[in-house]
């Protein structure tokens, strides 16, 4: 019989190749994502690629009950990880099989598998869960909005954690799958298209589909009865535009607005370049508040943007996010005015377009209408706080900076950055440093000036930046308030978003 004699290096490294990982090597996910304005938003160690949601919800008494499967990589060696979450779970699988879970602080669910999980590994987490949303209160505020015949989902910056489990921050997004079953008669609306719809023994269930990656504060859930307007694009994409059957008087100024999207969606493409979802539409619930949102592919509107009559305005506003908020997703939540100085500044843009005052009137007219002792010129658009991160500063004066840009750099190189922008970074995420460098890069100029003096400096630009930027600055011939303004400043409520973590659209 022959004998294998294996030396001492070579039988050492095969000892190494079959000692696993000991435990010592593997570690948990932190508790955040690491957002400094919010830092038990997200989560470390893992990153989800899709969310299936399979729910039932009961109008009458507002429970809600959902499996929740999340495909996910995990990033790190992980002994434990934790996933944002406020109902109350029944049981959760790791990888198929049973894991233990417990609840810390007001959102965190900390999830331990069965077995450690390492590294560049897929996993799948299947998550069990009942509850009532409205009965869940984070922080003092809620996301959920209950509605006469059912309840909405809709917030920001968190919504996800009263009705799913999730990676819940912008940085981590992923495809859905939402599929809802409710009583029959009432409808159920979610992000993306209806891929089908049936019914038994008096429920129906709604299959919705989002094929293009989705922060979860996006994802949207709206239960209810609508009346339901459907129609296709020039280039076949689908719009599904629905409204609560109880609007009462702003039922037929909603309509006016919304029945616009795909006008406005074709418009906006000119500006930011191809569409980027697979639907279009937006919804209107019979909810108290008074913000809008851009829930992605569908937006969310609140009766009262539309109490003065239509208001084209406001759905500008929501399908410029789209592009700017949606496709192209903060890192962090300190680069809001990535998201809501380009949605202000696209109604300036369509004001100019309807021939109701340019943006260079607008700019001149904000400019003007602000003292320099007004703290409007305290709020640092680039960079708020937490606590001014939906302020009307990070709107107007985040739109005055993107008309000082246009001044600097001229038409022709200011829309190839609007337009080249979430198209570089479609599907992503971007910063306020990040669109700097994208400008410098395509105007050839230094602008590191320009944004400082607009973004970060917490006064009003003196009078020879601003005229520098195009901005009217003489005291004894004050600006003409334009036409669009006051349709502008009705927009302003979609900020209002009725919480305590800050307001915002």
């Amino acid at each position: 019989m022959h004998r294998r004699i294996l030396v001492p290096s070579v039988l050492t490294a095969s000892l190494l190749l079959a000692i696993p990982a000991s435990a010592a090597d593997f570690e948990p996910g932190a508790p955040g994502i690491g957002d400094p304005y919010y830092p038990a938003s997200g989560n470390g160690g893992y990153d989800v690629s899709h969310y299936d949601l399979r729910l039932k919800y009961q109008p009458k008494t507002d429970l809600l009950e959902g499996t929740a499967t999340l495909l996910a990589t995990t990033k790190q060696n992980l002994s434990r990880f934790n996933l944002d979450f406020g109902l109350k779970v029944g049981e959760l699988r790791v990888n198929g099989r049973k894991a233990s879970f417990r609840k810390t602080g007001d959102q965190e669910l900390e999830i331990t598998p069965a077995s450690p999980l390492e590294k560049n590994k897929p996993v799948s987490v299947v998550v069990k869960y009942a509850g009532k949303p409205s009965e869940l209160s984070i922080g003092g505020w809620t996301a959920w909005h209950r509605t006469p015949d059912g309840g909405v989902a809709a917030q920001e910056p968190d919504s996800a954690v009263w009705w799913f489990p999730s990676n819940d921050h912008p940085l981590d997004k992923a495809t859905y799958d939402i599929s809802v079953s409710v009583p029959d008669g009432t409808q159920a609306i979610s992000n993306g298209v209806l891929q089908s719809q049936s019914s038994r023994l008096g429920w129906t269930r709604f299959n919705w589909r989002s094929n293009k990656p989705q922060a979860t504060y996006l994802a949207t859930l709206a239960v209810g009865k609508f009346d339901i307007t459907t129609d296709r694009t020039a280039k076949g994409l689908p719009v599904l535009n629905a409204y609560s059957a109880d609007l009462g008087d702003n039922a037929g100024a909603a309509r006016a607005s919304i029945e616009r999207t795909t006008e406005v969606a074709e418009w906006l493409e000119e500006v930011f370049g191809p569409y980027p979802f697979n639907a279009l539409g937006g919804y209107v619930p019979n909810v108290t508040s008074g913000y809008a949102l851009e829930t992605q592919t569908r937006p969310f509107y609140s009766p009262r943007q539309f109490a003065n009559g239509a208001n084209v305005s406001v759905v500008v506003h929501e399908l410029a996010h789209q592009w700017y908020g949606d496709s192209v997703s903060v890192k962090g939540w300190k680069d809001i005015w990535v998201n809501e100085g380009f949605a202000r500044y696209s109604q300036w843009l369509w004001s100019e377009k309807e021939g109701e005052g340019t943006a260079q009137e607008l700019a001149d007219y904000v400019y003007a209408l602000h003292p320099a002792d007004d703290p409007f010129w305290t709020v640092k658009p680039g960079d708020p706080g937490p606590d001014k991160q939906f302020d009307i500063a990070v709107y107007d004066r985040g739109a005055l900076a993107l008309q000082a840009l246009r001044g600097e750099i001229g038409d022709e190189d200011f829309l190839a950055v609007l337009k080249g922008w979430p198209t570089v970074n479609a599907h992503g995420n971007g910063s306020v440093s990040d669109f700097a460098r994208y400008a410098e890069k395509v105007s050839g100029k230094p602008l590191a000036g320009l944004f400082d003096t607009w973004l970060y400096e917490p006064s009003k630009p003196a009078a020879p930046a601003a005229a520098g930027a195009g901005v009217a600055v003489r005291a004894d011939v004050p600006p003409t308030q334009p036409k669009s303004w006051k349709k502008i400043a009705a927009t302003n409520t979609v900020h209002d978003h009725d919480h305590g973590r800050g307001s915002g659209h």
